[in-house]
């Protein structure tokens, strides 16, 4: 639908009424760059296939440094690898089936060997037009096997070599069907995973040529290593930017339901899986969010959330669940219900991230509670009587930088009641009396002594906040007391308009020449 080929995902920032919503595109950013992460950190984009489908166990794997002779004696192995697979494949005699197979074997190998595997002589060598030819229909289910074996891990490789694959995507993709073999589908859908994870080039390639039913079929029955595998490789299909693939996978009958059931009832490294697609799925289709809304995927997300430490799964739960909670308030209502057990549960499952060990936990626990606590005023009450706030406080003065914009995020958002368009939101009194004379005010004058802009922005808007909300007029003693009025006046000549307007005009205003005249 053409409404939902445009959607931007908003993470909600209502403190941000002085000059509009910076920050509004950032759940869709989350999505096109989580891809990154996850090729750096705890989950890679591409993966090497070593031990194979079957538990293959034939291959010595070396994590050693490799030595150039070493290197020169692996490509010329290959390259041999690659001349005796050409000739088994040409060869029509007694045996010929065992003769092809034990090439592949021999060339699978060699590429599943070592770290930096021997594609590009593999390539040179002309493997892929041979590969693609051991992938024909009516083929053994060992020979398919060992082929798409052998194109998973050329695919691992680097961009150009990933790119090498684009003759042997139909049959690739044609092989996922239902009448291939688990086994054979599977290590198709892995080389797959492994191009779609390349470029957003090759996923529009692969969503042309049909690859998104085939593989959202492999996902709906229960089939362990297979679901798993296919889930990984569905996420890297759908990750973007283009968000139709994941309004696609959602009108796929059986797909929510299959979703719902893998949360529910799957092992720890399925569920990360199926939880990374719903990362795409509801951050890139409104559609797909809206569904899973109303289903009880949000309940299962923060079931896992609060029974699991599991690093990998946590990070694509947290991302998920702060996804369905960053659009518009009533539908944050409808997923956390004001005052109900449930919310509260939901925020003590955040809680016990922010006290996590792993940054990257602390980070995405404060950016969901920054969209709950954008919400309505229930929801900004149910954190301020939590556990929450005096370690947000705790990690806006102590955490790292990026951590301490997430906590200020949620600080900000809790001081004032929601508001629509540019009107400048009523503030909360007693949470910004409160949180105040917590120490808060520090950490967002040093925000706006920083570099980052939209984090001196946030700054700026919170000095706001208690230069007018402060009862009594304090709030201009309490910001010269932690050299405020210096840290704005840095913006005075700043080349950029907004935040130099929004300084020079807070300095004006109260800070003018009657300060500090009784």
């Amino acid at each position: 639908m053409a409404d939902d080929e445009t959607f931007v995902s908003h993470k909600r920032d209502p403190i941000k009424y002085a000059v509009g919503n910076i920050a509004g595109q950032r759940r869709r950013q989350y999505a096109v760059t989580v891809g990154k992460e996850r090729r750096e950190a705890l989950v890679r984009t591409k993966r090497l296939c070593r031990a194979g489908i079957g538990g293959d166990g034939d291959v010595e794997i070396n994590n050693d440094m490799m030595l150039d002779e070493e290197q020169s004696v692996l490509d010329a192995q290959t390259f041999s690898a690659v001349d005796e697979l050409k000739s088994a494949v040409s060869y029509q005699g007694k045996g010929a089936l065992q003769k092809r197979i034990h090439a592949l074997r021999e060339l699978r190998q060699l590429l599943s060997r070592s770290e930096f595997p021997p594609v590009e002589a593999a390539l040179k060598a002309g493997a892929i037009p041979v590969l693609v030819q051991c992938l024909s229909f009516g083929s053994a289910d060992e020979q398919l096997l060992e082929a798409a074996w052998c194109l998973t891990n050329i695919a691992a490789g680097w961009p150009k070599e990933t790119k090498a694959l684009v003759p042997a995507l139909p049959l690739l993709i044609a092989h996922l069907g239902e009448k291939s073999s688990s086994p054979v589908a599977e290590q198709c859908a892995w080389a797959l995973g492994n191009v779609a994870g390349e470029d957003e080039e090759l996923r529009e390639i692969l969503l042309s040529q049909g690859a998104l039913l085939p593989l959202a079929r492999m996902i709906l029955p229960d089939k362990g290593s297979t679901v798993r595998t296919a889930a990984w490789a569905m996420s890297n299909l759908i990750k973007g930017p283009n968000p139709r693939a994941a309004t696609d996978l959602i009108r796929i009958d059986g797909v929510l339901d299959a979703i719902i059931r893998h949360l529910r009832k799957a092992d720890e490294e399925l569920t990360t899986e199926v939880a990374w697609v719903v990362v795409y799925l509801s951050a890139l289709s409104n559609i797909a969010a809206s569904m899973m809304v109303k289903s009880s995927v949000v309940q299962l997300l923060v079931e896992r959330l609060a029974t699991s430490n599991s690093l990998q799964m946590l990070i694509p739960v947290l991302r998920s669940l702060g996804n369905l909670v960053a659009g518009e308030p009533r539908t944050t209502t409808d997923v956390l219900v004001p005052g109900s057990e449930f919310t509260d549960y939901a925020v003590a499952a955040l809680v016990k991230c922010l006290k996590s060990e792993h940054r990257v936990l602390k980070k995405e626990a404060a950016w969901v509670l920054s969209n709950i606590a954008a919400g309505y005023i229930q929801h900004k009450q149910s954190i301020y009587s939590s556990e929450a706030v005096p370690v947000l406080l705790h990690l806006l003065s102590t955490a790292p930088f990026d951590i301490r914009k997430e906590a200020g995020y949620v600080i900000g958002n809790l001081c004032v009641m929601p508001t629509e368009g540019s009107k400048k939101p009523d503030i909360i009194v007693e949470h910004l009396v409160s949180l105040v004379a917590g120490g808060c005010l520090p950490g967002f004058v040093d925000f706006v002594r920083s570099a980052d802009m939209e984090a001196a922005r946030l700054g700026l808007q919170f000095m706001e906040l208690v230069l007018r909300g402060i009862p009594y007029g304090k709030g201009p003693k309490l910001i010269e007391g932690e050299d405020g009025i210096e840290a704005m006046e840095r913006f005075q000549f700043h080349e950029n308009e907004d935040l130099r307007i929004m300084a020079n005009r807070l300095v004006d205003t109260y800070f003018g020449e009657d300060y500090g005249l009784e």
